[in-house]
């Protein structure tokens, strides 16, 4: 078993045989973040990190490849001297562990080509040399790459051969202006093509503008009959046989992830583990070849998790490692699935988390926006911040604004081009309609977030300073404009312009109107800002001119940088001071205690 350990301000990526005691402990490299680790073959690992190049004088997000040797207890670099800032870019492994297909430019300047990296002695065979505008490539399950799309003109241009003998042939082109251009683009980016064959899976919203699962004509790139959908939400992945040959299962999100099983075998092993685990989310993490052994993680809204080992022959179920074993489940607040009206009467899917052992009536109140913000969802997953507040003595609610992912193409393309504006309209929204149940004291509003949170956070306390006692950031962001031009430099031209798009809507829209570090001197509430500053997401920058504009404009927010930190915490310790800062800021500007808000100042105005 491989497994992720945080120890002593140290991340480590674990290995354990089965049925032994011992534990290979390798600590990664300082200053990288953890991004994926897959076997390569039973005796080796195949590692993707992300840390920081420097380039014309900025910092860019590079990721790389690591290859662990578990016998010789070695950890080898993967990659080239001279390459992109894409270095995990991984399109095959071999079952065997022997090689691996790794998509890859020799330079920021050249097109990627796919090459052939011998795992034994790292070297490279090109087997797909570059080719004029084409940045993504997809091998199938056999390790034949056999799709290429090149981005250039405004226009998507496909490729495809069914064996490595032919060449790649150009079967389509896709107009950015056509109108249903962009559902082409997603539905082609989780194409799965499985060896011998033009046709498989897809998962497409081209039909009902919902992600749902299809066979798919690699060659025509038809859709074709629906094989499975879920009335309301997006299925969020599928997975086949080691084979290719056969679906096993499709994933979606209504109030929950849930998984459905079509193989039988699994179908059955996952309802005996339910009836043993009641009231858990049950999820078959990873299994042996032979499928004898199986990980099994198991999580509720309050319980923060735990991993079993699944022993098929012997029947056997044994924990084996607690996310928390320090949470007493029976202590925790009841998070439920909720919807509201907004104002231009969409509904709004969102959780509410109401304090135990308090009168669910003039409570204060914690909005708390999930980050992203396009692509993200929160869900009935465990979350240790919104105990956290609960326990302290305050209703938290989590909304699913528009663009959030999971409820349709619909849902999503509301929310483009409305970052700060009706995205935080959804926010406001939530807060009205809780004060109109009778549950929410308007007069006792703070919101909280970390990334797009963190952003929604600052820019709810500066655009509605009548609402909110006070905002708390982690990691947001501050500028639009800086932001964009840092995400360009390490996203492809094409991923650059949809990201642009879906931020700024109209080319024209002023995206300083919504930015905090343009507005600093309107800034009225209490604010407390952090951020880390290590943090290759949102960069540090971020942070730096928000800072100075507050002072430049006279404005004194309380502030704190965590060394050596991401775009999330890796120490539990900063995410612990993290908590306490935050609890001493509310406990100060926004009070849980009924007794002691009276003493504060109120806001200019209640809520409407």
């Amino acid at each position: 078993m491989a497994f992720r350990v945080y120890q002593n301000k140290k991340t480590y990526l674990n290995i354990k045989t089965i049925g032994e005691a011992s534990i290979l402990q390798n600590a990664l490299p300082e200053k990288h973040s953890l991004n994926w680790y897959r076997w390569a073959g039973p005796d080796r690992l195949v590692i993707s990190l992300t840390g920081i190049s420097r380039y014309e004088g900025e910092e860019i997000p590079t990721s790389m490849l690591i290859r662990y040797d578990v016998n010789q207890k070695q950890a080898i670099p993967l990659g080239r001297k001279s390459q992109g800032f894409i270095g995990d870019d991984v399109l095959y492994i071999a079952p065997d562990g022997e090689y691996l297909l790794l998509a890859l430019q020799e330079s920021i300047f050249d097109y990627p080509g796919v090459y052939r990296v011998n795992l034994a002695d790292n070297s490279f065979t090109e087997i797909v040399r570059p080719q004029s505008n084409i940045w993504d490539w997809i091998a199938d399950d056999k390790g034949i790459v056999r799709m290429g799309f090149a981005y250039a003109d405004r226009t998507t241009r496909i490729y495809y051969r069914r064996t490595n003998d032919e060449k790649f042939n150009l079967i389509s082109k896709i107009k950015d202006r056509d109108d249903d251009a962009s559902k082409k683009n997603d539905l082609l980016e989780v194409v799965r093509v499985v060896s011998g064959k033009d046709e498989g899976y897809v998962l497409s919203n081209e039909k009902t503008g919902r992600f749902a699962l299809h066979k798919f004509n690699y060659l025509t790139r038809e859709v074709g009959e629906k094989v499975f959908d879920h009335p309301d939400n997006d299925l969020t992945s599928f997975s086949l046989s080691d084979d290719g040959s056969t679906l096993e299962s499709v994933t979606y999100t209504d109030d929950r992830d849930r998984i459905v099983w079509f193989d039988a075998f699994y179908k059955k092993r996952q309802s005996a583990l339910e009836k043993a685990l009641p009231d858990q989310e049950i999820w078959l993490q990873s299994r042996s070849r032979d499928g004898n052994k199986t990980i099994v993680f198991t999580t509720s809204p309050t319980d923060p998790g735990s991993y079993f080992l699944y022993d098929a022959p012997g029947k056997k179920l044994e924990r084996i490692a607690g996310l928390n074993d320090e949470i007493d489940p029976t202590q925790m607040a009841v998070t439920k699935y909720v919807r509201y009206p907004a104002r231009d009467g969409l509904s709004i899917p969102a959780y509410l988390t109401l304090p135990v052992g308090r009168d669910p009536k003039a409570l204060p109140l914690i909005i708390l926006p999930h980050g992203g913000p396009f692509g993200v969802r929160d869900t009935l997953d465990f979350s240790s911040e919104v105990q956290f507040l609960a326990n302290r003595g305050f209703a938290v609610l989590q909304s699913n604004y528009r663009g959030s992912d999971s409820y349709g193409e619909d849902y999503y393309k509301r929310g483009e081009g409305q970052i700060g504006r009706t995205m935080q309209d959804d926010l406001d929204d939530g807060m009205d309609w809780l004060v109109k149940q009778g549950i929410a004291d308007p007069a006792r509003v703070c919101i909280v977030g970390s990334s797009y949170g963190g952003y929604a956070a600052l820019w709810g306390v500066i655009r509605n300073p009548e609402r909110y006692r006070c905002g708390a950031s982690f990691a947001g962001v501050t500028d639009w404009r800086s932001q964009l031009k840092y995400d360009s430099r390490s996203l492809k031209s094409r991923y650059a312009r949809e990201w642009q798009g879906r931020v700024q809507g109209d080319k024209d829209f002023n995206l300083d109107t919504v930015s905090p570090v343009k507005l600093a001197a309107n800034l009225q509430k209490p604010v407390l800002l952090t951020h880390g500053d290590d943090d290759t997401n949102v960069p540090f920058s971020q942070y730096k001119s928000f800072v100075a504009a507050l002072k430049k404009a006279g404005k004194s927010v309380e502030t704190h940088v965590y060394e050596g930190e991401g775009h999330g915490f890796e120490d539990p310790e900063n995410e612990k001071d993290w908590l306490n800062r935050l609890e001493a800021f509310l406990a100060k500007h926004n009070p849980a205690d009924l007794t002691s808000v009276d003493a504060l100042p109120p806001p200019e105005a209640k809520a409407k």
